[in-house]
């Protein structure tokens, strides 16, 4: 018999329910509801407003109700490190900061030398140093004697806070914990000795859970409000990434991913966290994976630079994907470079003034045409993969032989042929929704109607039109990677 499946995916700037089920060994999906999520800013902060979310999923679950859906689960993913707290009373305390906000910033730095070393902190979690985790976080809203931590009687990460609110049972999940550069990979726990030293007690965290656990069921006055039955919340790859990864539609083990949205992540998945002092000096990220993998992986500023270009272009024109996409193709190929994870492009007032700035300061010609912009944009994401998928071959236990390209980026055909292009390997794109069919697949997995990971992705590489690009113009991308690099001086 089919069974149905709710899936609640909240990236950083939308979010979308939709519901998915596995039929003779095929995939369905069918988007229900799509929503902004958008960062407020209260007077020199950002935060999430964690509660406009929490109306949008009760939404989607009357959407199934009056549509007569029978879901069967419901589970959640969202970005990383970004988290909640709540009172001694059970009530969210105030809304939660967003990784964008200003308090973290020079917070490793200080963290590093009044608390633990660096070479402690990353030793203990292997995760990349960035200023928005949240140890960093924690540790600014110490600094700020923020009210919000001085009252918080447990710190819920935003996936399992709104389980929370869904059921009224709190959890930590696994693989969202992993991005906080708190947990310790090796014995899956929360590490006290980064909490301690600053003065955090760790019983701040709930027990760790594992992807496919029953967290607990909606609560009555969620069923009596929106019609659906009394239906389980499945703990999932609460982070999205993990989601995503899991739903690669990989034959062996011999890939690297790269999931492509707001964020680029690229990394490989291994059976065990790769934490030494090579992995420390790239900077690379150990985060949790279902079925105890290690997703090896950095982080990598990926389409938000071209995202907040294209807000400064609404006010005059309002380009379509495919209209972005032929456009770069009518600019000249490198004319010039910039580091997507530059400073610089973290959260600027205007990205296109920014991108202008860093090319004054490199000595390069300044785009001057939105087709110039996007072409830029893409070349220098290309070019960037190139220096990570480098660093990767370099640490990996296996021989990298294709790149996975996963999320909405996989569906810019010009981007995925200039990373082939780039990085000198196979580029297979798809599945687009790869955090929704991951969301889905892992509750089907709870459901008892797969078993395992790889079987997960057998069905989907059955399920989905994939597309495989490869690598054209060698020695012209060679002599552009040579360039990007001093240019980047990286």
């Amino acid at each position: 018999m089919k069974k149905t499946f709710l899936a609640i995916d909240l990236g950083a700037t939308s979010g979308r329910s939709i519901v998915g089920s596995v039929e003779n060994g095929i995939i369905y999906m069918q988007e229900l509801t799509r929503f902004p999520n958008t960062i407020k800013k209260i007077r020199d902060h950002y935060f999430w407003n964690i509660f406009d979310l929490f109306e949008e999923i009760k939404t989607a679950l009357a959407t199934c109700a009056k549509d007569n859906i029978k879901v069967e689960s419901i589970g959640i993913d969202t970005w990383g490190v970004d988290f909640a707290m709540v009172g001694e009373d059970g009530m969210i305390l105030g809304l939660p900061y967003a990784y964008r906000d200003p308090h973290t910033d020079g917070m490793p730095e200080d963290y590093f030398k009044n608390v633990l070393s660096r070479d402690k902190v990353y030793g203990i979690t292997g995760i990349q140093i960035m200023n928005f985790n949240s140890l960093f976080q924690i540790y600014a809203m110490k600094k700020e004697n923020s009210s919000m931590l001085k009252t918080a009687d447990k710190l819920l990460f935003i996936p399992d806070a709104l389980s929370y609110l869904l059921t009224g049972k709190m959890v930590t999940e696994y693989t969202i914990a992993s991005t906080s550069q708190i947990l310790n990979p090796l014995n899956k726990e929360m590490d006290n000795s980064l909490l301690k030293a600053m003065g955090i007690e760790k019983n701040l965290f709930n027990p760790i859970v594992y992807p496919g656990v029953e967290i607990g069921r909606l609560t009555d006055d969620i069923v009596k409000e929106t019609g659906v039955e009394n239906i389980p919340v499945i703990a999932v790859a609460g982070h999205d990434t993990a989601s995503a990864v899991a739903a690669v539609p990989a034959k062996n083990e011999k890939f690297a991913y790269l999931s492509s949205g707001t964020w680029s992540l690229m990394g490989i998945e291994t059976k065990d966290p790769i934490i030494n002092e090579r992995s420390m000096e790239l900077n690379f990220t150990n985060e949790g994976g279902i079925e105890g993998t290690t997703r090896f992986l950095k982080n990598i500023t990926g389409m938000w630079i071209l995202e907040q270009c294209r807000k400064e272009w609404d006010k005059d024109v309002q380009y379509s994907y495919p209209e972005i996409v032929a456009m770069s193709q009518s600019a000249a190929p490198f004319k010039c470079m910039i580091d997507p994870d530059h400073p610089s492009f973290a959260n600027p007032e205007s990205m296109t003034r920014a991108i202008c700035d860093y090319c004054e300061a490199t000595g390069q010609p300044k785009p001057e045409t939105h087709a110039e912009f996007i072409r830029m944009i893409f070349e220098s994401l290309a070019l960037k993969y190139r220096v990570v998928i480098e660093m990767l071959k370099s640490v990996a236990p296996f021989d990298i032989e294709v790149l996975h390209v996963i999320g909405g980026g996989s569906k810019n055909d010009l981007l995925n042929q200039l990373t082939s292009n780039a990085i000198g390997l196979p580029v297979v794109s798809g599945p687009s929704e790869a955090t929704a069919i991951g969301n889905i697949m892992i509750q089907a997995q709870a459901a008892g109607i797969v078993n395992s990971l790889q079987k997960m992705r057998n069905i989907i590489a059955g399920s989905i039109d994939s597309k495989e690009y490869q690598p054209q113009e060698p020695a012209v991308w060679e002599e552009a990677y040579n360039k990007f690099k001093k240019v980047c001086k990286l």
